[in-house]
């Protein structure tokens, strides 16, 4: 492994609207390139421009910790940040990564998060989050924080073959059983699952049945996008090497798109799957209301609660105009709670204006609960 380090400009990355997977419009990559080198991990395609051999070559933002704290600063700010989590970990390198123990950026990011009150989520595939417990306490404690893990399996000689400088499932679980024991949530997002290889009804039950035992706060379920070039071709090597006779599979459901999409037949069927190992179980797909409602404004709740039910409505086969709805609320500069006639919003008909007043007036929706089950 070659580690560089280098300098950067900025730290915080904003995004046009909020997220409502991870709930943040903030996110920072503290680290560039990441030496878990799984197998399919996106960052490895050339649009994000990471430099040196994806999965060997690494380097750190060693400036980053002094400049986010000038971004960070209320008194260098024209204007507030918005509320949501601000994002730990990104696409292209993890921040709880290797060389995390030698730079200590994401526990120097951590720290500033406390000292400027700020509410924190945190994606990561190791264990090495758990040295900073302490201080995840004191965040939630105080604004808020959630620490999730990212699984395609829960077998750990697959995760050693396509994570293998990743902590093993086995030990990301008991991660998270840990953070809950300190009254942490945590959330799983199960992506990407592996074609022909994880996505079968007994591997996502039993992530299922996995969160469950933990106490995991919600599963969000995912599958994997195959970029042409080298994110495809580094993938495809290790097919060769395990599963060759998968090859002719991928190629039907792989076809080119130009985000990597596989087909819209082959998600759907996976998405069933997912469908059917939740139900009964009480966990959620998305993150839910009771982890974002005191920290984001009232536009972001109904954009977020309006895509929430999007998903869920399309993934019972049913059709939704509710994202729609979302995407024009996102854009509004005013407080949604302060428009007489919300049906003057493009995409917003008298039945999404009716949930949307009552998500105003009580916090949220009987429709919405219903959709979401316990939680």
């Amino acid at each position: 492994m070659a580690f560089r380090e280098i300098e950067s400009r900025t730290v915080l990355l904003k995004h046009k609207k909020i997220d409502s997977w991870f709930l943040s419009r903030y996110g920072m990559n503290l680290y560039r390139g990441c030496p878990h080198n799984c197998a399919y991990c996106d960052g490895r395609a050339e649009k994000y421009g990471v430099e040196g051999e994806f999965g060997k070559d690494a380097a750190a933002k060693v400036n980053a910790i002094a400049i986010l704290k000038k971004e960070l600063d209320p008194r260098r700010r024209r204007k507030p940040f918005n509320g949501g989590y601000f994002m730990i970990g990104g696409g292209v390198g993890d921040s709880y990564q290797p060389m995390e123990e030698r730079y200590m950026l994401t526990r120097g990011a951590l720290s500033l998060m406390h000292r400027f009150n700020h509410p924190v989520h945190i994606l990561t595939k190791s264990r090495l989050v758990e040295r900073d417990i302490e201080i995840i306490k004191k965040i939630n404690g105080r604004k808020g924080g959630v620490v999730s893990f990212s699984f395609s399996t829960l077998d750990d000689e697959l995760g050693s073959i396509f994570e293998p400088g990743a902590s093993l499932p086995s030990e990301r679980l008991a991660s998270i059983k840990k953070f809950k024991g300190e009254g942490v949530p945590c959330g799983i997002f199960l992506l990407p699952v592996i074609p022909f290889i994880t996505d079968d009804m007994g591997h996502i039950k039993a992530v299922i049945d996995a969160a469950e035992d933990v106490g995991a706060d919600f599963v969000i379920f995912g599958g994997m996008t195959l970029k042409e070039g080298r994110q495809k071709s580094y993938f495809y090597k290790e097919l060769e090497r395990y599963y060759p006779d998968l090859i002719p599979e991928y190629e039907k459901i792989y076809q080119g798109d130009r985000w990597g999409n596989a087909t819209s037949e082959y998600y759907g069927r996976i998405e069933n799957r997912f469908q059917d190992a939740l139900r009964g179980s009480g966990i959620p797909p998305r993150m839910p209301l009771r982890l974002f409602k005191d920290i984001v404004n009232m536009n972001d709740r109904v954009c977020v609660m309006l895509e929430h039910m999007d998903y869920l409505m399309r993934a019972a086969g049913k059709m939704s105009s509710y994202g729609k709805a979302a995407y024009q609320i996102s854009k509004l500069q005013a407080p949604i709670e302060r428009m007489e006639d919300l049906t003057s919003i493009d995409n917003v008909g008298a039945r999404t204006a009716a949930i949307i007043e009552e998500i105003i007036e009580t916090g949220t929706s009987n429709y919405y609960e219903r959709l979401m089950g316990p939680t």
